[in-house]
C-alpha cells in the first residue's frame, strides 16, 4: 500500500504541475510598495504589513519614557517609630525603585526614580504612590504634603553644583 497525500502523483512519475491563484485587486499597488521597501517581502500580507505600519505609525506619535527623580514629603499625626519604620520597608519591598526614606514619628520623604513620558505622568504616578500603598504597607494615615519631580538631568546638575536634594545615599529606610 502506498501512502502519499490524496490526488499526488507516485515520486517520479511526473512533475509537480503549478497552479495559480488570481491576484487581488490590490497586486498591482502592493506590488509597488514592496518593491521599494527592501525589508518588505512580496509575500507579506496586507493585514501583517498595516499591522507593522501600525506600530511604527504609534511608536513614532509616542515619546520616549525619562526618567524622573521624584521626592515625596508626607506628614499627619504622630505614629510609633518603628511602625512607621516597618511601613516604609515594605514601602521599599513593594515599590522596588524606592531610593531612601527619611522619617520621623510625624513626617517622612520618600525619594525615588520613576520612568514616565513626562512630568505629568511621573507625578500622577507619584501622588498615587501613597494611597495606594497605605493599605498593603499599612502605612500611617499621613497626606501628602510636598512633591519635587524633577528630570535626570537637572538632578545631576543640582548635585554637581552642590546644591539641590543630596545624593540619595546611603540607600534605604533611615531616621531623620
Amino acid at each position: 500500500m502506498r501512502r502519499a497525500r490524496p490526488g499526488a502523483p507516485p515520486r517520479g512519475t511526473a512533475e509537480r504541475a503549478l497552479t495559480s491563484v488570481e491576484a487581488g485587486a490590490d497586486f498591482d499597488e502592493v506590488r509597488d510598495r514592496s518593491t521599494d521597501r527592501k525589508t518588505e517581502t512580496t509575500t507579506e500580507t496586507r493585514e501583517s504589513r498595516e499591522t507593522r505600519e501600525a506600530r511604527e505609525a504609534r511608536g513614532k506619535e509616542q515619546p520616549e519614557s525619562k526618567l524622573w527623580h521624584i521626592t515625596l514629603s508626607v506628614s499627619g499625626v504622630e505614629s510609633p517609630l518603628k511602625e512607621v519604620r516597618r511601613g516604609l520597608e515594605q514601602l521599599a519591598h513593594d515599590h522596588p525603585f524606592l531610593l531612601t526614606s527619611r522619617y520621623a514619628n510625624d513626617h517622612a520623604e520618600i525619594r525615588y526614580w520613576e520612568e514616565a513620558r513626562d512630568l505629568h505622568d511621573a507625578a500622577a504616578v507619584a501622588l498615587r504612590l501613597w494611597g495606594e500603598h497605605r493599605q498593603t504597607a499599612k502605612l500611617p494615615p499621613w497626606e501628602i504634603v510636598g512633591l519635587e519631580v524633577i528630570d535626570r538631568e537637572t538632578y545631576h546638575q543640582r548635585i554637581a553644583e552642590g546644591y539641590g536634594p543630596p545624593p540619595a545615599a546611603p540607600v534605604g529606610v533611615h531616621p531623620y
